[in-house]
């Protein structure tokens, strides 16, 4: 899942390099799927995406509303 905008630089900041090696490791079934050119630039694009849908969640993108935002 793909957001329409990047990542903000918080959520880019929260990015480890850890994270990036750990994640560019492919799963089976990734590797089946054809892998990545760069699974590093991919695995860093995940997780910065992921960080940001944490830092700053969208309703409309699928974030968690509160009791509050409901009809």
């Amino acid at each position: 899942m793909t957001s329409s905008q990047d990542p903000s630089p918080e959520a880019r900041a929260n990015v480890t390099a850890h994270n990036v090696e750990t994640r560019a490791e492919l799963l089976p079934e990734e590797e089946t799927a054809g892998g990545s050119a760069d699974p590093e630039a991919q695995a860093e694009a995940i997780l910065a995406e992921s960080e940001e849908r944490t830092l700053h969640p969208d309703a409309d993108e699928g974030g968690h509303r509160t009791s509050d935002e409901t009809v």
